[in-house]
C-alpha cells in the first residue's frame, strides 16, 4: 500500500469467535478508497442477496474514509454498511466523533463483521492486538454505563467505543449507534444489525500517527491551520460554530418550510420556543467537536427538574428540535431535550423516531387508532407525556413501542385503512425535518437515494439560489447552475447529478457535510489538493467525482439484486398535496414534473430509465463492469 492508507482489513467472524487481518490491494483501494465506496464494495462482493439484515449470515462493514485522521477540519467520519431491518435496501450511515481516526490510528481501513455471537460480546482492538470479550454483564445497560465499564475494563481512559443501546439489542428497527456517547451513525437501523450478531461494541486505541503516513505532511498540516484560522471568517462555518444546526428552526419557519404536524403544515407557531435563542437561554450547558475539528457544531443541553437531562448524551440538533417540537406539535424546549435524551440513551434513530411517533400521533387523531390500541397514551399532537412515554416503549419494545419499532411503513400496513397515507417515507426510511416543496433537490434525493429518505444525500436547493452567494460561488468548480429552489427539470436534474456525485464522494473521503463547498467553508480544489498531498496520487476533480459516482453505483446495484427499482423511487402522497397556510400556502410539488426530472436524472446517470437499473455501459465508464455481471447473472 502506499500512502495515507494501510490496507489492513480486519474480519470478525463471530460465528466462529475468530478474527484475523488481510491486506486490500492498492489498486482496489484507489477505486474504492475508504467510506461508502470500500462499504458499497465489501458488500456487493459478500452479501448473499436476499439473506435477511438480521440473519447471522448477513455482512456489517464498518470503513474509514479516505481522508479520517487526517489532522483537518471536518475529516472524522466513518461509515457502517450493511442491509438495512428498516428498508431492506441498501443500509449506510456515517458519524463523527473519535472513533474513526482511532481506528485508523489502530492500523485499520475496515471491519467486516460475519456470524452471530452466542452470548453478548464487544470487540477490543488495541493496535494488531484484537480481541472478543465477553459483554454479559454490559448487555442491558446504558452506554454511559457501558462506556465506562470497558474503559476501565482496558484500563486506558481513552479507548473509543462504538456501541449498541438498548434499542438495538432490542432489534428496534431504526437503532443507531453511538461513539463518545454523542455522535451517531443514526439512519437505517445499523445498530439492530449489530445487536442481531450479539455485539454490544467495538473498542479501539490506537497509537500511530496519520501524519507520518501522507505522501506529503506540509501541505496537509497547512491547510489544517489554515481552515481552523478561516472558520469565523467564513458565514456559514460561522454559523455553525456560534449555533450549531439549530438555526434552522428560525429559517425554515420563516419561509414556510418547517415540518409541522406530520408534514400537514409549514409552519410551526411554536417555533419561536423552541429556536436558537430559547435552546442558548434555557438548555446549552456547552460545546462539543469531532476529531481535529474547529468548527465546533455540535450541542450540550442539561435540565433540570421534571425533564432533567444529562449532559453527557449531549443536546438535540435541528433534526431532532423540529422532529419532536414542531412535527409532533410540542413547543416545549425541556422535553425536547428530554426526548433527545432518552433516544441517546437507547440509542435509536431520533429522526425515524420522531416521524414515527408523529405518524402515529396523526392516526390517533383521525381514529385509526385508540386508547385501546396505544394502551391508554393520548397520542395526540401536543402531548408532551404522551410522546415521552412512546419514546421509552419503543426502546424497550413493549406495548404500542412494539409495533412503532418495526417503523411507519410497517406500523401503517398493520393499521390499515387509510393509515400507509400519514406514514411519511421513502423506501421504508422515515423523513428528515426538510420539506421538499420548499427545495424540490431534497425530494429527488429522497426519491432516488439508495437508503430511502436522507437529506444529506445532494446539496440543498436554497443553497444554489442566489448567483452572488458564497455558496454559488463556491460550487461554480463542479459546473453546476444557478437555479430557483423549487424549479423541476432538465437544469435542475443536472445539478442534481453532479452534486450527488460530489457529496458521495464526500461520503468517501471521510469529511462532514458541514466542511467542503458548497456547504461550507473548503474550497473544491483544497479538497483535491488534500487528496494528493495524502496518497500521493495524481487525481483531480474528475476523479474524485467518479469515485463518488461509483459509490453511488455500488449501492444501486445492490438494491437491483434486492428486488428495488424505479417503482420504488418514489416520495409521500403528501408532498404533491399543497401546503394549507404560511408563505407556502398553496405550494405543491407537480408530479408530472417531478417524474419528467427523475427520468431526465435516470439517463443522466447512466440508468435504464424504465428500471432504474445501472447500464452496463455505464458501469464499464466507472471501471466495475463486474457489477453488471452481477446483475445479469
Amino acid at each position: 500500500m502506499g500512502y495515507g492508507a494501510t490496507g489492513r482489513i480486519l474480519r470478525v467472524d463471530l460465528t466462529r469467535m475468530h478474527c484475523h487481518t488481510e491486506q486490500l490491494d492498492e489498486d482496489v483501494y484507489r477505486l474504492y478508497p475508504g467510506g461508502k465506496a470500500l462499504a458499497g464494495y465489501f458488500m456487493l462482493r459478500e452479501f448473499v442477496p436476499g439473506t435477511d439484515a438480521l440473519s447471522p449470515d448477513s455482512v456489517l462493514v464498518v470503513a474509514n474514509g479516505l481522508l479520517t485522521g487526517a489532522p483537518v477540519s471536518t475529516a472524522s467520519r466513518f461509515t457502517v454498511a450493511a442491509r438495512s431491518p428498516l428498508t431492506g435496501a441498501y443500509g449506510e450511515s456515517e458519524a463523527g466523533g473519535y472513533f474513526g481516526p482511532e481506528l485508523k490510528a489502530a492500523g485499520y481501513e475496515a471491519i467486516i463483521v460475519t456470524g452471530r455471537a452466542a452470548a453478548p460480546v464487544y470487540l477490543a482492538i488495541r493496535d494488531a492486538d484484537v480481541e472478543i470479550r465477553d459483554a454479559g454483564g454490559l448487555w442491558g445497560r446504558e452506554p454511559e454505563e457501558v462506556q465506562t465499564a470497558i474503559r476501565a475494563e482496558l484500563g486506558d481512559s481513552y479507548v473509543r467505543v462504538l456501541q449498541i443501546g438498548p434499542g438495538g439489542e432490542n432489534l428496534v428497527r431504526y437503532a443507531a449507534l453511538t461513539n463518545e456517547l454523542a455522535h451517531f451513525n443514526g439512519r437505517t437501523g445499523m445498530g439492530a444489525v449489530m445487536g442481531s450478531k450479539n455485539l454490544k461494541a467495538i473498542a479501539v486505541r490506537g497509537k500511530s500517527r496519520y501524519i507520518r503516513g501522507v505522501s506529503d505532511p506540509a501541505p496537509v498540516a497547512e491547510l489544517g491551520k489554515t481552515l481552523a484560522r478561516r472558520v469565523k471568517d467564513h458565514p456559514l462555518a460561522w454559523d455553525l460554530q456560534s449555533k450549531g444546526t439549530t438555526g434552522l428552526v428560525d429559517v425554515l419557519n420563516a419561509a414556510g418550510m418547517l415540518p409541522t404536524r406530520n408534514f400537514r403544515e409549514g409552519v410551526f407557531e411554536g417555533a419561536d420556543k423552541i429556536n436558537w435563542p430559547s435552546y442558548e437561554k434555557e438548555i446549552l450547558s456547552g460545546r462539543r467537536t469531532c476529531f481535529s475539528c474547529s468548527v465546533r457544531c455540535k450541542r450540550e443541553a442539561r435540565v433540570a427538574g421534571r425533564h432533567a437531562v444529562n449532559s453527557a448524551y449531549g443536546g438535540p440538533e435541528y433534526e431532532t428540535l423540529d422532529g419532536f417540537g414542531g412535527n409532533c406539535g410540542i413547543d416545549d424546549l425541556q422535553a425536547i431535550a428530554k426526548a433527545n435524551e432518552l433516544c441517546n440513551r437507547y440509542v435509536i434513530d431520533t429522526i425515524s423516531t420522531s416521524a414515527t411517533i408523529a405518524f402515529a400521533m396523526e392516526c390517533f387523531e383521525r381514529g385509526l387508532i385508540g386508547p385501546a390500541d396505544t394502551g391508554g397514551i393520548e397520542l395526540r399532537f401536543g402531548n408532551v407525556d404522551a410522546m415521552l412515554r412512546t419514546i421509552e416503549l419503543i426502546g424497550r419494545r413493549e406495548g404500542f413501542g412494539a409495533l412503532l419499532a418495526e417503523g411507519s411503513r410497517r406500523a401503517a400496513e398493520a393499521i390499515g385503512g387509510d393509515a400507509p397515507h400519514y406514514a411519511m417515507h421513502v423506501k421504508g426510511e422515515e423523513l428528515p425535518m426538510h420539506d421538499p416543496r420548499g427545495k424540490v433537490s431534497v425530494g429527488l434525493g429522497y426519491a432516488i437515494g439508495e437508503t430511502g429518505a436522507d437529506h444529506l444525500y445532494a446539496t440543498h436547493d436554497t443553497m444554489l439560489v442566489n448567483p452572488e452567494s458564497v455558496s454559488f460561488k463556491a460550487a461554480i468548480p463542479l459546473g453546476v447552475e444557478s437555479l430557483p429552489a423549487r424549479e423541476l427539470g432538465d437544469r435542475k436534474a443536472r445539478n442534481y447529478a453532479i452534486l450527488e456525485n460530489w457529496t458521495s464522494f464526500g461520503k468517501v473521503t471521510g469529511m462532514c457535510f458541514f466542511g467542503p463547498a458548497p456547504r461550507s467553508f473548503i474550497a473544491v480544489d483544497e479538497i483535491v489538493q488534500l487528496v494528493r498531498a495524502v496518497t500521493g496520487w495524481d487525481a483531480d476533480l474528475d476523479e474524485l467525482l467518479r469515485i463518488g459516482e461509483r459509490a453511488t453505483n455500488l449501492a444501486r446495484a445492490f438494491n437491483v439484486l434486492h428486488g428495488f427499482s424505479r417503482k420504488d423511487d418514489v416520495l409521500p402522497r403528501r408532498l404533491f398535496e399543497p401546503l394549507p397556510c404560511g408563505p407556502m400556502e398553496g405550494v405543491a410539488i407537480s408530479k408530472p414534473d417531478f417524474e419528467r426530472t427523475m427520468g431526465t436524472l435516470y439517463e443522466l446517470k447512466g440508468w435504464d430509465p424504465a428500471t432504474a437499473r445501472p447500464t452496463r455501459d455505464r458501469l464499464r465508464g466507472l471501471e466495475i463492469e463486474w457489477v453488471a455481471d452481477l446483475l445479469e447473472a
